[in-house]
């Protein structure tokens, strides 16, 4: 599949959101993408991989203005939410990811072997990041957004694989290799 050579592809999301499930959607389904596995490899937190580029190094550099996102046009890059912050005026196609809170913070004590202390901090600063940064993208002219729900790919993987692939304007792509890409049972801090 090729993607516009104009546009910069972003997979987003806060850290745990499911971004690196989406990255593998992408590849899966033949989209290109971009990272680096030497700098961040699998581990039992991530065991297909973070999917990342630079060892998530990327925010500083957009923050300094010295990331190449330039080389980046047509392929797909994953920045965590916060990074958004920082893109230069361009013309962007950004999939976020959405999971729920509570997920999210008990993936982050696990994978930093610690029980927050301060969690209801933790829960209202990274909603808040959250709505601040989903906000901003979505009143950019210069970026075009879909939200995605990690959730809700996991429990039906095929409406929601075909809302990615639609929102890249493709239906060229093998749906059976991308919903398996879509791996439950790395689905381990479930709440209901």
């Amino acid at each position: 599949m090729k993607l516009d050579k104009n546009i910069n592809y972003i997979v987003s999301g806060l850290e745990r959101s499911g971004t690196s499930m989406l990255m593998q959607i992408l590849q899966a389904g033949g989209v290109p993408t971009a990272f680096d596995r030497s700098s961040r490899p699998p581990d039992e937190n991530n065991p297909k991989g973070y999917y990342e580029l630079e060892g998530g190094k990327i925010i500083n550099k957009l923050m300094n203005e010295t990331f190449p996102l330039a080389n980046y046009m047509g392929m797909f890059i994953k920045i965590t939410a916060y990074g958004l912050k920082f893109l230069p005026a361009g013309k962007y196609k950004v999939i976020y990811s959405q999971r729920n809170i509570e997920e999210i913070l008990d993936s982050m004590e696990k994978m930093a072997k610690i029980h927050d202390e301060n969690r209801d901090e933790t829960r209202e600063s990274f909603i808040k990041l959250n709505e601040m940064i989903i906000e901003s993208i979505k009143n950019r002219d210069d970026i075009e957004v879909l939200l995605v729900k990690y959730n809700d790919i996991l429990s039906h993987p095929e409406e929601n694989v075909k809302k990615i692939y639609d929102f890249l304007g493709s239906s060229d792509f093998d749906l059976d290799k991308v919903i398996d890409a879509v791996d439950e049972k790395l689905y381990r801090k479930r709440r209901v």
